[in-house]
């Protein structure tokens, strides 16, 4: 068994070993709008479940160098709002595509040739290819890692108003894993399908 100091080696190493470990992770795709009311789009993989009680989420918005903020963070954080959906199979090649570098001005979701569509309660549109999205009032950012004048990351936790879900997908209150055909991803260029399911009873 290997035993790594984490200060012993750099950032990216230990970022490889992270991503690597951490699988498979779900991915976030997060829809924002510019203070110029241009709609961005993105993937985060550092996601997950905060709490039901009321239902939040947290995204980790890794900074540029230098520690700058990149578009979702900085548009979060001024509008106070942001969309999360929940990637899948059905548009996993768009959601990629908007990992691109393009400046603030362009939309990402009409460079991926998705479909915007208006919010119920926030004024952030999502993306109709989504089978599952949920609108997101911005709970915290909090800046976190790196050095005190410079950020590794945002992390973005953002309280549930508004569940989207395709009623294929809706089964008694619950949705159904298989239907869903969700995409997680891996370490580098890798992502993952479902796979097989196997349920272990929980002891009382």
């Amino acid at each position: 068994m290997l035993s790594i100091d984490p200060s012993s080696q750099s950032v990216q190493d230990n970022y490889k070993l992270l991503i690597g470990s951490i699988v498979p992770r779900p991915i976030a795709f997060v829809t924002s709008l510019t203070s110029e009311g241009v709609l961005n789009a993105a993937p985060f993989s550092f996601f997950n479940i905060v709490t039901a009680n009321p239902p939040m989420v947290a995204v980790s918005v890794q900074r540029k160098p230098g520690g700058v903020q990149k578009d979702t963070a900085r548009n979060a954080a001024a509008y106070g709002e942001f969309v999360v959906h929940i990637s899948d199979e059905s548009y996993i090649e768009a959601i990629n595509a908007t990992a691109a570098n393009v400046p603030p001005e362009e939309s990402e979701v009409a460079l991926a040739g998705l479909t915007a569509i208006a919010s119920e309660h926030i004024r952030v549109p999502g993306v109709a290819e989504a089978r599952i999205r949920m609108e997101c009032v911005l709970e915290q950012s909090l800046p976190l890692g790196g050095t005190e004048g410079a950020p590794a990351c945002d992390l973005l936790i953002g309280r549930v108003v508004r569940f989207h879900v395709d009623e294929a997908l809706y089964e008694n209150g619950r949705i159904n894993a298989e239907a869903l055909k969700p995409v997680s991803r891996l370490a580098g260029s890798d992502y993952a399908k479902l796979g097989d399911q196997f349920s272990i009873e929980r002891p009382v």
